[in-house]
Parts: C-alpha cells; structure tokens; sequence
C-alpha cells in the first residue's frame, strides 16, 4: 500500500509517521521534515498558523522556508521567529526566511494548510 506517509519504526516495532514525502525538504543534502519546523514555529506563543516549503535554491538545492499568520493584536519579527526555532531545533532544519503573512493561508476543505499551492508560489515563472 502506498500513502505517501514517510515514517520509521523503533526498536519495540512501533511505527512512527513523520510526515508526507511530498513536503520533505532536501537542504544541502540533509532531509529536513517541515512538520518538525512547523512544530517548532507553532509553539511561539504569536504564531497563529504557519506552514513550511521548501524554497528552491541554486547552492542548496531548496532552503527551509516558512509562512506565518500571526495572532490578532501579535508581533514579530522573521529574526525572532528562526531564533526561536534555533532554541529547539537543529540548526540545519531552521527556516532561512520567513514570510509573515496578513492574508489567511489557503486551506482545504478539511482545515489543512494547502502547500501545493504555497509551493506553487515559488516554482512558477
């Protein structure tokens, strides 16, 4: 059966999915998972939604790049944002740039951020 799901399995065999394979970010060579950086930005307590895409890149083939809706009557900065994912990621996995964003992100039907169409944003001439 193919899902799509990328995930792994620990040693008392439970098996742990990780994210879409679609929305794995390849960074310099290193596999970067968008939920985790999602997570991350998520827990800043002005986020109100974000999603993260890779960006295309010519030196590292895509760049963590994040979209963020903040909190009505919050602020932040792009700079305080990818600080704040440092403190609880790797270094490699944190956004390069950050796009706070007043529109809503496009959502599905089932309340799902569309990155196909964020993505799209990036990769049309």
């Amino acid at each position: 059966m193919h899902t799509g799901d990328v995930g792994y399995l620990d040693d008392d065999g439970y098996l742990f999915v990780v994210d879409r394979l679609k929305d794995m970010i390849i960074t310099g060579g290193e596999n970067v998972w968008s939920q985790e950086v999602e997570n991350a930005l998520a827990s800043h307590p002005a986020v109100s939604l974000c999603a993260v895409v890779g960006k295309p890149d010519p030196l590292w083939g895509e760049t963590v790049h994040a979209i963020v809706n903040l909190r009505e009557n919050a602020s932040a900065s792009e700079a305080e944002l990818i600080a704040h994912c440092r403190d609880l990621i790797a270094h490699y996995k944190c956004p390069r740039s950050v796009d706070i964003r007043a529109t809503p992100l496009p959502l599905s039907g089932a309340n799902k951020v569309l990155k196909a169409d964020l993505r799209a944003e990036f990769t049309q001439p």
